[in-house]
Order: structure tokens, then C-alpha cells, then sequence
């Protein structure tokens, strides 16, 4: 147990179970970070072992949220996002990626893992002339979570919505119902961006990766096929290239692996 601040400059006690692995952590593990611990080091290497590729993911997730974020910046004209399941601070965080282009840009952060909340300070150093915030909220949750950002972003005008690497963890009914319900509650033009794997590449590989995981005893993950991660995007109109493996959207001349198909699927939707 760690004794940290929260965002809002209140003291308050965070508890870490460093015992199961967590999939911050082992995201943060997969791309070099320190704040992992035996449980996720544990498991990041026997997923390695499973599926070399699972560390590819890691990195080329965060690419996709470079390269989507700056075209909702400089493309679509966004200066307000919602990003969901943030995990662990790292190199080009959204704001970080947004301000750059636009220091304007407000950012709302949303995690419920306490070794997030104790990183939030790294996520709320904005540049002068936006907003960053940081929400301890549950995706189970999308009323808490839009009643909250409402206090950094203005819902009237349109919102780039993240959800990368996070609905996996969520049955396949309610990921539709939240992900319908934060679609419902911004305007047209708001855009939508998802990162999830799938068993549509490598599909024994894959399943083998999920059950391992979730043999572990981490939050249990489900795998879709790409139809099932299409209807993520209902309501929306699915800009080029559509649903892609996450090293084939858009990439450019920093994109690693831009030849190679792997096992995480993305796509980005706008509102009409």
C-alpha cells in the first residue's frame, strides 16, 4: 500500500495488488516501463513465449494513438478527447500528442487501476491554453464517466472518443451497450477510435494467448472476430482504411511493421 495524492491535490490511500497481474502492467511491461511487478513480468514473458507477437501489440497500440489523434487534431478539427482505459503514463500520452498540434486541446484521462491514479499527476500537465483531467472510473460505469468529463469538456461540441486495448476485458453485449451509450451522448463530428485483438490472424495462437491470460487469474479478456468489432462502429462512418491490423492505419514513416498483419485490430469512426 502506497500513500499518494490524487488529481485533485487530496491525500488519499491507493492499494495495489502487485500479487495478479494486471493489464496495465503488463502493457507497460511489454513496452519497458517500470511500474510492473513479478506477477505481470510473469505473465508478460509466458505470453511472449505463447505469441512472440503480444509484445509487438503493445508498441504498435500506442503508434495507432499517435497517428489517430493527430488526424482528429490536424484532419478532423477535434480539440476535445475522452480516452478510456489510459493505463500507465508513458512517451506521447494523448494530450501530450494533441497540444502539440493544438496546445488548445482538452483531455479527459479515465482508469480505475490505483497504479494509474498514482501516476494521474504525469497525466494532467497540460499546456497553457488547454485541460487535462483524470477520472478514477469503471467502463462498467459510461454514465459516471460522461457525467464527470462534463466538467472538462463541453458536449455540445464534438469529442474523440479512445478505447484502446480496454473492451476486450468487457462481455461482447455490454461492450455495445457502452460503447453505444458514449456514442449517443456526443455530437456529429465526434469521432471514435478502437484497438482490440482478435482471432481473425493466427487464430490458434490467439486463443492460446487469451486462455494463458486468463488462466492467470487477470481481468478475463475475449476475443472477437472482425464482424464483431465492426458493430463497435455502428453509427458511425468508418473512415479508410476501415477495421485494419494496428500497423496498417495510416501508417507512416516512424510506423513499425507497416507490412505485417497482426492479431489487434483498429479502426476509427466519425459521427455524422
Amino acid at each position: 500500500m502506497t500513500d499518494e495524492s490524487s488529481p485533485s491535490g487530496e491525500s488519499s490511500e491507493i492499494e495495489i495488488d502487485t500479487t495478479v497481474a494486471h493489464p496495465a502492467r503488463v502493457w507497460d511491461y511489454w513496452l519497458g516501463g517500470k511500474d510492473n511487478y513479478p506477477a505481470d513480468q510473469e505473465v508478460g514473458d509466458h505470453l511472449n513465449k505463447t505469441m512472440p507477437e503480444v509484445v509487438i501489440w503493445a508498441r504498435a497500440d500506442r503508434e495507432f494513438l499517435g497517428r489517430a489523434v493527430r488526424y482528429m487534431v490536424a484532419e478532423a478539427g477535434l480539440r476535445q478527447f475522452l480516452d478510456i482505459g489510459t493505463g500507465i503514463p508513458t512517451a506521447d500520452n494523448t494530450h501530450e500528442v494533441a497540444q502539440r498540434l493544438e496546445p488548445t486541446s482538452r483531455v479527459v484521462y479515465v482508469d480505475n487501476d490505483p497504479i494509474v491514479l498514482a501516476h494521474a499527476r504525469a497525466l494532467l500537465d497540460s499546456a497553457p491554453g488547454g485541460a487535462t483531467d483524470y477520472i478514477d472510473a469503471d467502463l462498467h460505469q459510461p454514465e459516471v464517466i460522461l457525467r464527470e468529463a462534463r466538467r472538462t469538456l463541453d458536449f455540445s461540441r464534438p469529442v474523440g472518443i479512445t478505447l484502446l486495448g480496454i473492451l476486450e476485458f468487457v462481455t461482447t453485449d455490454e461492450a455495445y451497450t457502452i460503447v453505444g451509450t458514449l456514442l449517443d451522448a456526443v455530437p456529429s463530428g465526434s469521432h471514435l477510435a478502437i484497438a482490440c485483438p482478435t482471432d481473425e490472424v493466427n487464430t490458434e495462437a490467439m486463443r492460446a494467448v487469451v486462455q494463458s491470460w486468463n488462466d492467470s487469474g487477470a481481468t478475463p479478456a475475449v476475443l472477437r472476430g472482425a464482424a464483431e468489432l465492426a458493430r463497435f462502429f455502428d453509427g458511425t462512418e468508418l473512415l479508410e482504411p476501415g477495421l485494419v491490423s494496428l500497423p496498417q492505419w495510416r501508417p507512416d514513416r516512424s510506423t513499425l511493421y507497416a507490412d505485417r498483419e497482426i492479431g489487434f485490430f483498429c479502426g476509427v469512426g466519425r459521427k455524422p
